[in-house]
């Protein structure tokens, strides 16, 4: 079945513009071609470099793609200084030393994904004692609890819980599904579909007569305009809190344990988990897969390598893979050697990984 490509579907989202190159760029960091001549051109969305049009703009910034840019019919790119050469004259060329960041902010003007006019479903289910700031918009089925707290320009979307005492600051944007309890969450803030915030962590003492689970009196606390992915979970602190700082992504399908700390601005990927009191500096970056062990501290700036299992405290800077967890080149090393060793023995075949 054929499937025609369809940049921001208007079904699911609200287009602007169209726009002209001059007022879509007015403000933003880059080198328009020829500006006079080209700032008067006009486009309606943008699309990938296979299926743009003359009135859409399309983006590159990884040469695996060059091959796709000679056959393009955008009317615009976006593209870096290394790969200018490329781009046929058809194109007007939109030079950045960033593309893909030029990109995001273009694609944001172009499309909104939140309804903006400020709307409360007569399902949803409101405690009187709760605070409702300005604007705030509130979906079908959807709960908020005693004396929580919804900031100025928050949406929450259908079927979604927010608990007693709960804080959400400004312009939060809560999916589908979600359940929020014992958090306070900061301003800009997007938890995605059926995430999981502030339920207890997993802690229990072990006797002879069984588990005993122990109180988690703690909370979860995030700050601005951190995005966290669907269907992931963060633990509420046993007697610490679990904190998540300014800034960061956490992707679909993470587990964030009790206690955990996380610095400003680090990336976890997609079926991490980190245990329990684990401390995370800023701007770490934990790949897939990845399993951290509790008690740790990991350095300002990490790196940490898909399905990596990290045991031991990591400095800062490092980079490490494999598990139990080595640093890249020692790693990469050793693999080396067990493929020498595998082939002089007969075992072995000739990779190319």
């Amino acid at each position: 079945m054929a499937i025609e490509e369809i940049p921001g579907d208007p079904r699911f989202f609200e287009r602007q513009g169209p726009f002209s190159l001059h007022d879509l760029f007015d403000g933003l960091k880059c080198q328009i071609k020829d500006l006079e001549e080209n700032g008067k051109k006009i486009f309606t969305g943008v699309a990938p470099l296979q299926a743009a049009k003359a009135d859409e703009i399309a983006f590159l910034d990884n040469r695996r793609y060059i091959p796709l840019i000679k056959n393009t019919s955008a009317g615009a790119v976006i593209i870096s200084p290394e790969f200018q050469e490329h781009l046929p004259s058809s194109a007007v060329a939109i030079v950045t030393e960033h593309p893909y960041v030029l990109w995001a902010k273009i694609v944001a003007r172009f499309f909104a994904t939140m309804p903006k006019e400020a709307l409360i479903h007569p399902t949803a289910v409101i405690s009187p004692n709760a605070k409702i700031g300005k604007n705030v918009s509130i979906g079908a089925f959807s709960l908020v609890g005693d004396n929580a707290v919804i900031g100025d320009g928050t949406v929450l979307a259908n079927h979604v819980s927010i608990g007693n005492g709960v804080v959400l600051g400004e312009k939060c944007r809560i999916y589908p599904h979600v359940s929020v309890e014992c958090a306070l969450l900061g301003n800009g803030v997007a938890l995605h579909t059926g995430a999981r915030i502030g339920h207890p962590g997993f802690g229990f003492a072990i006797s002879q007569e069984g588990f005993h689970n122990i109180p988690q009196i703690g909370r979860v606390i995030i700050g601005d305009y951190t995005e966290i992915g669907a269907n992931t979970a963060v633990d509420r602190g046993s007697v610490r809190d679990t904190v998540i700082g300014f800034g960061c992504r956490i992707d679909n399908l993470v587990q964030i344990a009790h206690n955990v700390r996380i610095g400003n601005c680090v990336v976890v990927v997609s079926q991490a988990g980190i245990s329990g009191s684990t401390e995370i500096g800023d701007f770490v970056q934990v790949a897939a897969q990845a399993g951290l062990t509790g008690h740790l501290k990991i350095g300002s700036g990490a790196r940490i390598g898909a399905q990596c299992g990290v045991m031991s405290n990591l400095d800062e800077k490092a980079e490490v893979i494999g598990s139990p967890a080595l640093p890249f080149r020692e790693f990469f090393r050793n693999v080396a050697t067990l493929r020498r060793l595998s082939r002089r023995s007969g075992h072995g075949q000739k990779s190319e990984v």
